[in-house]
């Protein structure tokens, strides 16, 4: 009896362990068209990055957006009004504008948007990414302790803070 109870216990575990079919989907899905051609986005994304990059090494200032001092969201509004695009001023308000996009289809000149308060979510920090390849991003930003710089979301910091992207060209 007690071998009947094991041979049966042993079977069901067994049986449950096995691996389930999945449906795989063929069908290819159409992809997004953007407005502008890429070669027209990829050359303002990258104005935009290089202009960013001119105020490496600034010193950060709290509501700063000159050589003197500069703040996240400052950085952001400055290096997309040098290019003539128009973006609000605030972190919040820049959280909202364009479209959210996953942080697998990131590409330069994207926001990357961080909550760095201790147990918030709201964010509060801003920057641009510069640089993108698989499972790895850079991004150009004002931190307060370094001023202007360029970091990476593979950072323990800032792969932690990591709130969400949001794709404005």
């Amino acid at each position: 009896m007690r071998y009947i109870l094991l041979f049966a216990f042993l079977t069901l575990s067994l049986q449950s362990c096995k691996s389930s079919k999945s449906k795989i989907n063929t069908r290819k899905t159409p992809k997004t068209t953007r407005t502008t051609s890429t070669k027209t986005i990829n050359k303002t994304a990258d104005a935009v990055v290089k202009h960013a990059k001119t105020f490496e090494g600034v010193k950060y200032k709290y509501g700063g957006n000159t050589r003197r001092g500069m703040d996240c969201s400052g950085l952001v509004h400055e290096a997309f009004r040098a290019n003539d695009i128009s973006l609000p001023r605030t972190t919040s308000a820049l959280s909202t504008s364009g479209d959210w996009i996953d942080l697998k289809e990131v590409e330069v000149g994207d926001l990357v948007f961080f909550a760095t308060r201790k147990n918030s979510r709201k964010v509060n920090h801003v920057g641009i990414v510069t640089n993108t390849r698989t499972g790895y991003v850079e991004f150009i930003h004002a931190s307060t302790s370094k001023g202007v710089i360029v970091s990476s979301l593979a950072e323990r910091y800032w792969y932690f803070a990591f709130v969400q992207a949001r794709r404005i060209l």
